[in-house]
């Protein structure tokens, strides 16, 4: 093995960060510019609603449909083919983006961007676990999502500065540079171990043929329910949150999603290092989950106050939500090599995925209980059921990871 990618420093982990960084760009480049770039196509009113909704909700799917190829590839032909052709994807479909001119045009450009996203941090996850000694690789893991998460506060000040078209161009050519430091990076040694195996490889349905696999598969996933509550409810909505609570200063969501995501950046270097200090994931879980639920009862217990108040509380959402990688890096490190990129892959997908369902949650109870109570009774049955999952799961720090599913 290559003596560079044993280093948490070394070519893989810097490599894998820079994806994730152009990953995370391209990923909310649209929730930050949706008003200006579909104004700009004529659109006014409800129609900024209910077309953004139409264009964001087609990007999940893409990440869901993504989610699955990516995963299988990466089993059956190796990380790497999959490091670069979701690159190759999502750089292309962003420059297209530029040039896009109708609301179809736009969302089928974004499906096809998200399609290509939910290659990236999975297949960077697994590259790393496996090319790091298992002492390390936490802390290369943690340095992928934290670095990789700043590409968030990046989006929002280019955006600020830039027209959006100009701004897809930018995340389009961040790729297409980034293909050059990719050559460089070596395939896993477990997976070449494996290719010439006899062994199924990247059969996604095999989360499903066994009772215990199954059941690992969806306690990994819940575990990472809170942080899509807390960035696609509290944050993308504190604004109105903002009036509920009687703050009048006027708030800005795609500031608040800017300063939540530069400290989930910081929190996801330090969750891996504490689970390195701990010797455990879950207790790094647990110490995360602590800090999540203290700054969701701040938040709710705003009462007046000011704008300001209410960026340092999503702030700390973001910082206590910043178990991102230790989640994905736990779902790679819960199954066999032959299936390990399709769960690293698929997992965080999924949970992307569930924001729908979250929302939905959350719209059926402030129906019936107002938009603050449902806010937080909402929040109180996911933080449950992700705590709960934690508690289910197997702890797999220091786990050998050369092993197959049968």
């Amino acid at each position: 093995m290559n003596n560079k990618q044993q280093s948490v420093f070394g070519l893989a982990v810097i490599v894998s960060a820079l994806g994730y960084f152009v990953d995370i760009y391209d990923l909310l480049l649209f929730s930050i510019i949706r008003i200006p770039s579909l104004k700009s196509l004529g659109l006014q009113g409800d129609a900024l609603v209910t077309s953004g909704e139409f264009i964001i909700g087609l990007q999940m799917v893409g990440l869901l449909v993504g989610g699955i190829v990516w995963g299988v590839m990466g089993d059956k032909k190796g990380r790497l083919s999959v490091l670069f052709g979701s690159i190759v994807l999502y750089s292309v479909a962003n420059i297209v983006n530029g040039f896009v001119h109708t609301v179809n045009q736009y969302a089928l450009v974004r499906f096809i961007a998200g399609v290509g996203l939910a290659g990236e941090l999975g297949a960077g996850i697994t590259l790393v676990s496996e090319l790091l000694p298992k002492e390390k690789r936490g802390i290369g893991t943690s340095l992928v999502a934290g670095i990789g998460l700043t590409g968030a506060v990046v989006a929002y000040f280019i955006s600020a500065n830039f027209d959006w078209r100009v701004c897809y161009f930018i995340g389009g050519g961040l790729g297409l540079i980034l293909l050059v430091l990719r050559v460089s990076v070596f395939e896993s040694e477990m997976f070449r171990k494996i290719s010439q195996m006899k062994v199924a490889k990247g059969n996604f349905f095999m989360f499903f043929t066994n009772r215990e696999r199954f059941k690992k598969y969806m306690l990994c996933i819940l575990i990472g329910l809170p942080t899509w509550y807390v960035i696609g409810v509290l944050i993308s909505f504190c604004d109105k949150f903002g009036s509920e609570f009687g703050i009048r200063d006027q708030i800005s969501p795609g500031k608040a999603v800017m300063f939540a995501y530069a400290a989930i950046s910081v929190g996801d270097v330090l969750v891996g290092l504490l689970s390195q200090w701990l010797k455990s994931r879950k207790k790094a879980l647990y110490v995360f989950y602590a800090i999540t639920a203290i700054f969701i009862l701040l938040f709710f217990l705003q009462n007046g106050g000011s704008n300001t108040q209410m960026y340092i509380i999503c702030a700390g959402l973001g910082f206590g939500t910043g178990f991102w990688a230790v989640f994905v890096t736990m779902g790679a490190e819960q199954f066999g090599t032959n299936l390990r990129a399709t769960a690293a892959t698929t997992i965080p997908n999924m949970v992307r995925g569930s924001l729908p369902l979250i929302i939905y949650l959350f719209k059926g109870l402030r129906g019936s209980m107002g938009y603050v109570t449902g806010g937080w009774v909402t929040g109180i049955i996911v933080m449950a059921i992700g705590l709960t999952a934690v508690i289910l799961t197997k702890e797999t720090f220091s786990k050998d990871l050369n092993y197959v599913e049968s």
